[in-house]
């Protein structure tokens, strides 16, 4: 697929999911990328922590690639360059912290000098081939989050990224409400927008409105130890806690080193200025215990994070009966139960916590309604079209852009290749787009043969059989629930194996191997209930 005189649209990543953001524009024979993001991984993929999008379709056609634009610093957008970039040979776009941070990982995995950074230190357009663009800030839960203003042969797109509304924004500039106004004056073609919060019936609420919140909630634990765990990535909400130690009397520590990699690129972008100056562990442990505020990574309940290791008294740094936790974050759907976990080791201490439903200390990065409202009327476009969320939250999406006016809407999801003009929104085919795992030091299909055995022996255990050339048998096993029972299970298995083979009455390996295979499987089942993996190994004289 080359495309033609035409605007077309196609995710690879981030359409039908929260995450693993990949976004692709074709226009006049040539590819825009936009994001390259990841997803962590869930009990689907045991034994992996990152998940990527299959980027076979622009692999294949990486020659006509021009670049790959990131919109924001999230990991859900920059976090799959280090594993493609050299790869896709192409330039990467971002503006000054974003590209800090995108420089860290590319050092890290030794790429510095092979992948070509651009560093966007204004507003005004560039050019890529037919795309002309340009960012356009807006509020998100991290610095320099941008929406893209993209003018092609076809029209202008607006994709919007990760987006809110904020009156008390605390970092950043966003774009007023009069400059998004006068972008819709003239023709938007399309408005490629974030779905996450449409169900939120209420705006998501500003970074100001967090400050007086945890303020007041800090202050509420006169003479005891508080420590605020909150997304790293968050800068407006790292300031706003640097203020609320100030304003408190409280000294400030940090724990985790994804904090310290945020605050530095914060501070080397000029953020962050006016941060009191962190203080040790050993520092923390010896003031009185109102005189300490400590910010911590860990509130997704990650086992290895800062809190998770305090919690567990593992960590330098200790919580004890009548200290208080503040969860200045929101429960990422799948993440419940280790978080619940960490909260119930908390509880279990008499340690306070205080989470976003007991007190203002945490609002979404993502538009509610009204803001999508709000948006629909100032760029005014002539097709909506969601990405970034799951099905339902694109579905409710595009039902919300057309009972507020906008005249099309297109419902999407990963692999979908749409043209969005002439004639268009029209789905016109579907690509290859699946999923990728890093298992270990290797990036392999979600859905292959590996994978795929792991899950099977994670859910009912391995049989190993193995039948010497007299037909002598023996049996071993893993993960099956006997205890008592094994050693008999054990000698039954062999002894069915053994009249297996003997009633086959055959010479060929396969054959044999089958019967014997049959045999232990259906004496783990009569056991255990369970169907294991049966592995054969025939020694023959």
């Amino acid at each position: 697929m080359k495309p033609g005189n035409e605007l077309l649209f196609c995710a690879l990543g981030g359409s039908g999911e929260i995450g693993m953001n990949v976004n692709l524009y074709g226009s006049q024979g040539k590819w825009l990328m936009v994001d390259l993001g990841m997803t962590f991984s869930d009990p689907d993929y045991p034994g992996v922590e990152l998940v990527f999008a299959d980027l076979d379709f622009i692999e294949e056609r990486r020659k006509d690639l021009l670049g790959v634009v990131l919109t924001h610093a999230h990991e859900d957008h920059i976090g799959a360059v280090p594993y493609f970039a050299e790869d896709l040979g192409v330039p990467l776009y971002a503006t000054p912290f974003t590209a800090r941070l995108v420089r860290g990982k590319l050092e890290e995995a030794g790429l510095l000098d092979r992948v070509e950074l651009n560093v966007i230190d204004h507003l005004d357009p560039f050019t890529l081939g037919p795309f002309t663009m340009r960012y356009l800030p807006l509020a998100h839960s991290i610095a320099e989050g941008n929406a893209l203003l993209i003018d092609t042969p076809h029209g202008r797109i607006f994709h919007t990224g990760d987006w809110k509304l904020d009156d008390e924004p605390q970092i950043g500039v966003p774009t007023t409400a009069e400059e998004l106004s006068a972008i819709g004056d003239d023709p938007v073609l399309a408005l490629v927008c974030d779905s996450t919060n449409v169900f939120n019936p209420e705006a998501s609420g500003s970074e100001g409105a967090v400050y007086r919140g945890l303020l007041d909630e800090v202050k509420r634990h006169k003479g005891r130890r508080v420590l605020v765990t909150t997304f790293a990535s968050n800068v407006a909400r790292l300031q706003t806690l640097g203020r609320v130690a100030r304003e408190t009397n409280r000294q400030l520590c940090v724990a985790g080193r994804s904090l310290d990699r945020i605050i530095g690129a914060a501070k080397a972008s000029g953020y962050l200025k006016d941060l009191p100056e962190t203080i040790s562990f050993e520092a923390a442990m010896d003031l009185p215990r109102g005189e300490v505020m400590i910010l911590a990574t860990g509130g997704q309940g990650e086992p290895r994070a800062a809190l998770a290791r305090i919690t567990s008294g593992s960590h330098q740094i200790k919580l004890e009966a009548g200290d208080v936790v503040l969860f200045s974050s929101r429960q990422i759907p799948g993440n419940e139960l280790a978080i619940g976990r960490i909260q119930n080791e908390l509880a279990g201490k008499n340690i306070t916590i205080v989470t976003d439903r007991q007190g203002m200390i945490h609002v979404s990065g993502h538009p509610g309604r009204p803001e999508l409202e709000a948006l629909y009327g100032w760029i005014r476009p002539e097709i909506l079209m969601p990405v970034h969320g799951e099905m339902r939250h694109m579905r409710e999406q595009a039902r919300l852009g057309l009972a507020s006016g906008i005249p099309k809407a297109i419902v999407q999801k990963n692999g979908d290749l749409v043209r969005l003009a002439p004639d268009g929104p029209v789905k016109i085919d579907e690509v290859r787009a699946g999923r990728l795992v890093l298992d270990g030091e290797i990036i392999a299909p979600a859905d292959g043969e590996g994978m795929v055995m792991r899950r099977r022996l994670a859910h009912n255990g391995v049989v190993t059989v193995a039948v010497a050339g007299n037909d002598a048998v023996r049996v071993s096993a893993l993960g099956l629930p006997l205890e008592e029972d094994f050693a008999q299970f054990i000698e039954e298995a062999q002894t069915d194996v053994a009249k297996a083979l003997k009633a086959s009455r055959s010479s060929d390996p396969a054959a044999r191997s089958e019967a014997a295979r049959l045999a232990a499987r259906r004496a783990a089942t009569r056991w255990s209930g369970k169907k294991p993996q049966v592995i054969v190994t025939l020694f023959e004289d």
